[in-house]
């Protein structure tokens, strides 16, 4: 069986030059005018082998590597849906992935993000620790290996170079893995290697194309054999509106081949009434194109048209109805004809018929998996593909953040139906979360009217910390609004030597030790014996109407004698009852602070002692 070109996924935080280092490479070729060297499928990039050999040049001999595969073939797309889980043979779109990180910024938010998907899917990787020519003092030199032009550099930059990257390194060691510059690992199987690079000069491109090609063939040359003559299967990267074609799909066939006028299957929604049929849609290709390079067409042409494509490939495809198709699907082609020794020869209706209801049942169960409705309570989230909502969930989960339902596609109506659904039984869950996805007029409409939150945003974690903020602030709303209607917590000291007034009030300090005491509040003591209702509060002469916390303050109480029934130092508490517990454990519940839960238990026991004292005189 022959090898395929491996795929590699670029992940990175923001701006730290996944796409750069790319368009690097595409520039490269342009300039040589070398047509069909390279192409750009809209979201993967294909190196053919003779551009690596090109590229790496006489390095290739210095690490006596023989180069095999086909090419490298690069997939720049948010981590999350170039790894979405959705393959039949399991694992990732993916089978190696470079991690770029900014030498000069270190490991960032999305960063974590993405080391926490390629652990996840156990994928291999390599980091490229790109922009080496912010260094202050890198000498640029006109070559594409990083270790022709270390050589010239002068040996402070050699010292600033190794600083970054143990920062690096150390920041690697704090998730997990054991790093090291490329040329000072001892053993690849076992740590990650580090390839310094810059995307805006080129250094370093030639040894992280030669890393990629040396472990995809040394770890990976079994994964990478695929069966050229069967029917396609892949993966589809995006579904976009062309002006001239109108809708297409830019896909990754990982096996098998793909024809024109060739049966596919994709999962898909309904759309319009074109379509989708219970989550399928069947269509048949009408043709297979590959975006031209600008700088390369001959004559202003967008795509190269071709007849077939065979794994690894990309491919832009265009075929009817193909506007319900969801982003990160499977696609699955059914072959039509059998090829023996002779002619092809057109298989029964029979065997077409059952080779289709499999793939339809395979990409349902696999859909399944990601796309769900559930009767529990939960957040209702709403995505642009696949991959999205299942990193979405897997945040979700990793947060503990219950989902009632999740989906691809634009947020409607019932969306917020559903949300205000579950609102009914917990209002902190009763929101729609959405990923880069439009929201139909109908929802915005039903969202304003039954005050149902729309919690955007086109960052996966993003998203789950704007949604953390947003209960936090309704449940510092709700406490502020539980405060006025019940009495809080709170145990207070009197402050030695603050008697203003003995009686008629009584005027004296006290200390806020836990919780908060507002004016009309009723205190006892420790022995559970009521003292008063405070009538005014006032601090530096000024009255005030609540203190929290540390605050020392001065309160008037009618009917209360100092020294008689308050001393110095005597240590007093809010009157609490068990149903005003209740509402604080049912509105709060763990978002209570240890202090608090411990205040209120306190306070409890002392009402308990009380109330079985008075029993027993009795």
């Amino acid at each position: 069986m022959p090898i395929r070109q491996p795929i590699i996924s670029m992940l990175a935080h923001v701006d730290h030059g996944k796409t750069t280092i790319l368009d690097k490479i595409r520039e490269t070729v342009v300039v040589s005018k070398e047509a069909g060297a390279i192409t750009q499928h809209i979201s993967a990039s294909e190196v053919p082998a003779d551009v690596v050999k090109k590229i790496c040049g006489h390095i290739i001999d210095k690490y006596k590597i023989n180069i095999k595969i086909p090419g490298l073939l690069f997939i720049d797309l948010p981590g999350h849906e170039a790894f979405t889980s959705l393959r039949e043979r399991g694992g990732s779109l993916a089978d190696m992935a470079v991690l770029v990180i900014d030498i000069t910024q270190g490991v960032q938010q999305q960063t974590v993000e993405s080391i926490n998907i390629l652990k996840e899917y156990k994928t291999p990787f390599i980091v490229v620790a790109n922009k080496i020519d912010l260094i202050q003092g890198w000498i640029k030199n006109d070559t594409y290996s990083f270790l022709d032009s270390l050589k010239q550099q002068p040996p402070h930059v050699n010292e600033l170079l190794d600083e970054q990257l143990y920062r690096i390194i150390a920041d690697l060691g704090r998730e997990g893995f054991d790093s090291e510059r490329f040329d000072r690992v001892i053993d690849t199987s076992k740590q990650i290697s580090i390839v310094p690079l810059s995307a805006k000069t080129g250094e370093g491109l030639a040894e992280m194309l030669l890393l990629l090609t040396g472990m995809c063939q040394k770890y990976l040359e079994d994964n990478l054999r695929f069966e050229v003559k069967g029917p396609a299967k892949g993966s589809v990267l995006e579904v976009k509106e062309d002006k001239e074609l109108g809708v297409t799909i830019d896909a990754i066939i990982y096996d098998g081949t793909l024809r024109k006028g060739q049966e596919i299957i994709l999962g898909g929604v309904v759309c319009e009434g074109k379509g989708g049929n219970d989550g399928i849609i069947i269509t048949k290709v009408r043709a297979l194109m590959k975006p031209v390079l600008p700088g390369l067409a001959k004559h202003g042409e967008k795509y190269t048209y071709v007849d077939k494509v065979s794994a690894a490939d990309g491919v832009k495809i265009f075929a009817p109805n193909l506007e319900g198709v969801i982003a990160g699907s499977p696609l699955i082609a059914i072959e039509t004809e059998s090829k023996g020794k002779g002619a092809s020869k057109r298989r029964s209706e029979k065997e077409i018929k059952m080779e289709r209801e499999e793939a339809i049942n395979r990409i349902k169960e696999q859909i399944s998996k990601v796309i769900f409705n559930s009767s529990k309570n939960g957040v209702v989230i709403k995505t642009d593909a696949l991959g999205s909502t299942e990193a979405l969930i897997r945040m979700l989960n990793n947060e503990k953040i219950p989902i009632r339902s999740a989906g691809v596609g634009k947020i409607t109506k019932k969306e917020i139906l559903e949300a205000a659904t579950v609102r009914n039984d917990n209002r902190y869950l009763g929101v729609v979360l959405s990923f880069n996805t439009k929201i139909t007029d109908d929802a915005k409409k039903e969202s304003n009217n039954l005050n149902i939150p729309i919690i955007k945003s086109d960052v996966v974690y993003d998203l789950v910390n704007k949604y953390k903020k947003w209960v936090d602030e309704q449940k510092k709303k709700d406490k502020e609004l539980m405060i006025v209607k019940i009495q809080w917590p709170a145990k207070v000291r009197v402050i030695p030597g603050t008697c203003f007034r003995s009686s008629s009030p009584c005027i004296y300090g006290i200390e806020v030790l836990e919780g908060k005491v507002k004016k009309g509040y009723k205190l006892m003591d420790e022995e559970g014996n009521f003292i008063g209702e405070i009538k005014a509060m006032q601090i530096n002469k000024e009255s005030i109407d609540e203190a929290d916390k540390g605050i020392q303050v001065a309160i008037s109480m009618d009917r209360v004698k100092f020294n008689k029934d308050i001393t110095d130092n005597k240590i007093l508490y809010s009157i609490i009852t068990p149903s005003t517990v209740d509402k604080l454990l049912e509105t709060f519940g763990d978002d209570l602070t240890d202090d608090e839960k411990k205040l209120i238990n306190e306070t409890l026991n002392i009402i308990r002692k009380a109330r079985l004292r008075n029993l027993s005189r009795q």
